[in-house]
């Protein structure tokens, strides 16, 4: 598949000659319905995407071994093969945990081929499980087989789909383990630990946590027979779900742990990025940009959006955005514009200060929120791709975003409110489609960069940046 093919040249000809047959001009577009009728009629055209109602058609998506490449930072862009990669993408933490199970595993391969008909790129994934049921680690460096075969199918499956995977290596939080559990295996072992951020400090700690590392990144696919380290399925490894060291509120203590494990990851594996997973809050480093915390505790968890990005070896900055969370539980239009302005600080940063990509890598609502409905959902997430657009255009950071979190059918039980399920969000689902069509084309955009005539071009920003997402 050469070059030119792969940038879609043949196809925007014929999206452009479509607009013209049509008479459009940029003011031609008369709302969403007839933007996606159009986004339609340009896959159908395309020699890479056919569409189902709005779908990808993954079996259409290259399938030669040689564009799958690892994904790198370069600048403020992702890249792959010399081409840009923004991110459309999606959190599911269970997979592990449902791969090990062969009742459930097949909801592996379910999410997988939806997430890939909407055109979704790259999923977030927990490659932890610590001592707890179906235990991935079940003592520092004792590690269930069986277990790991399934993170293995995770990774195999994620392929088949072409879809990458952002693989998080331990949790703040004590679901599935996390540091508490990291510290009970220390005083298990004689230490007399007291708090749970010792998981940052404390040299045995640190060794389990690098023992943990080692053995993910070293491990041998059993399906496809390539190391970790060295399977471009694997967007990025993150170091941690979420840090916060509250103990520690200048953030000193952090700040070492992310040094030394960004330089760690970085002296296994050379070749993927490495990000903190961070949620984005601004500590002491930046006092005029703590005015962008969603509120005063923020500031005081122990993490530095700005520093903390600035440690060697990390590669871009991830961000999470819970409004509803973070402010209060009850929907309003605050919510979208705290949405908004966090976004466009952070995507300041990372151009100003970091020089990275960054990444929205947490993103969304909970039903059980009061005042939601179904169409605000849309409205957020039209926001946060909205601004992702306003960014891209302009070259800038803003390199992706995550929703948090796509479910299959008949996994319910698994929702913490935050579940979308395609096949009953058919608005949502239309929305995530579109906005992946838009960024497939800056994806392509090797060679027809002002190329075009003045009208051609102006047709297709409309359709890249019509305000109607």
């Amino acid at each position: 598949m050469d070059t030119c093919k792969r940038c879609f040249i043949l196809s925007l000809v014929f999206f452009m000659v479509f607009f013209e047959d049509l008479g459009t001009n940029v003011h031609g577009f008369q709302g969403e319905e007839q933007i996606e009728t159009t986004v339609e009629d340009f896959l159908d055209l395309s020699p890479h995407f056919t569409t189902t109602q709005g779908m990808y058609d993954v079996e259409e998506v290259g399938d030669d071994d040689d564009d799958w490449q690892m994904v790198q930072a370069k600048g403020n862009q992702f890249v792959v093969n010399g081409q840009p990669f923004y991110v459309n993408g999606f959190n599911t933490y269970w997979l592990m945990v449902f791969a090990a199970d062969q009742s459930t595993r097949g909801k592996v391969s379910e999410l997988f081929q939806q997430a890939s008909s909407v055109g979704l790129t790259v999923c977030r994934t927990w490659a932890f499980n610590d001592g707890q049921w179906r235990a991935l680690q079940k003592s520092p460096s004792v590690y269930d087989e069986e277990v790991f075969k399934a993170l293995d199918f995770v990774v195999s499956e994620a392929k088949k789909y072409k879809i990458r995977l952002i693989l998080s290596l331990v949790n703040n939080w004590d679901a599935y383990g996390g540091k508490a559990q990291y510290v009970k295996w220390g005083n298990a072992s004689g230490l007399n630990l007291t708090s749970d951020d010792e998981f940052f400090s404390h040299p045995t700690l640190r060794s389990y946590y690098k023992s943990h590392v080692k053995a993910v990144l070293n491990r041998v696919n059993t399906f496809t027979n390539i190391t970790y380290k060295n399977d471009p399925t694997i967007f990025a490894w993150e170091l941690m779900n979420e840090p916060r060291c509250t103990s520690d509120p200048s953030g000193d203590t952090l700040q070492s742990w992310i040094a030394e494990m960004a330089a760690y990851v970085k002296s296994l594996d050379a070749k993927h990025m490495v990000e903190i997973g961070l949620e984005g809050f601004y500590g002491p480093s930046a006092p005029a940009r703590t005015q962008f915390n969603p509120n005063s505790y923020a500031t005081q968890v122990g993490t530095d959006f700005i520093r903390n990005h600035q440690a060697l070896g990390v590669d871009f900055a991830s961000v999470h955005i819970y409004a509803d969370s973070w402010i209060s539980p009850t929907i309003s239009d605050a919510h979208l514009e705290f949405t908004k302005s966090w976004m466009e600080a952070h995507i300041e940063d990372a151009e100003k200060y970091l020089g990275m990509p960054v990444i929205f890598s947490e993103f969304g609502v909970s039903r059980k929120d009061p005042g939601y409905n179904s169409s605000y959902r849309d409205t957020l997430i039209s926001t946060v791709y909205k601004t992702l657009l306003n960014s891209t255009k302009k070259g800038g950071s803003g390199a992706g975003s995550l929703l948090w979190q796509l479910f299959p059918d008949g996994t319910d039980y698994m929702d913490d409110g935050y579940a979308i399920v395609l096949g009953k969000s058919p608005s949502t689902s239309n929305l995530i489609s579109l906005h992946s069509t838009r960024v497939a084309i800056f994806n392509s955009r090797c060679s027809w960069k002002c190329r075009w005539g003045c009208r051609k071009k102006n047709s297709l920003e409309t359709f890249l940046y019509h305000d109607d997402l």
